[in-house]
């Protein structure tokens, strides 16, 4: 076995959603993301993003319910978020968030410059997930 065999490559990443097709057609259009590919059982649904795929599959499915477990969904209205945030970094913030807002995204924080060199805005999607739109963050030169 050569040394690197077990080396993974970040494949992934799964968001359960209420309806897959609903969810990245919302993404495509929201945010600006590819479509990479939609099943047509309409149970999978992957975004092109980068180097990394992000994938959309309903939220009770025999995987989840009977094999992990059943997906636990927050409730906004008594403060709870998802405990993780889907992030995509933009050269025009105020534009992608104009965007976003525009094509059915929940308003949370308008585009603002932070401490750390890099504006920041957040969304809601049409799943409550907070979406963080971001200027990209240059390398500090040495």
């Amino acid at each position: 076995m050569a040394s690197n065999d077990l080396n993974p490559a970040y494949a992934y990443t799964i968001v359960y959603v209420k309806d897959v097709a609903k969810s990245v057609d919302f993404y495509s259009k929201a945010f600006g993301v590819n479509v990479r590919r939609l099943d047509h059982s309409r149970r999978w649904g992957e975004l092109e993003s980068g180097q990394t795929t992000i994938a959309f599959t309903p939220l009770h499915q025999h995987e989840t319910d009977e094999v992990t477990g059943t997906v636990q969904t927050p409730q906004p209205k008594r403060g709870e978020r998802n405990p993780i945030e889907l992030c995509f970094d933009y050269a025009d913030v105020d534009a992608a968030y104009k965007r976003a807002v525009e094509n059915g995204a929940e308003s949370v924080s308008a585009p603002e410059q932070k401490e750390w060199d890099q504006k920041v805005g957040y969304v809601r999607d049409i799943d409550g997930m907070v979406v963080r739109l971001g200027s990209y963050v240059r390398p500090h030169q040495h």
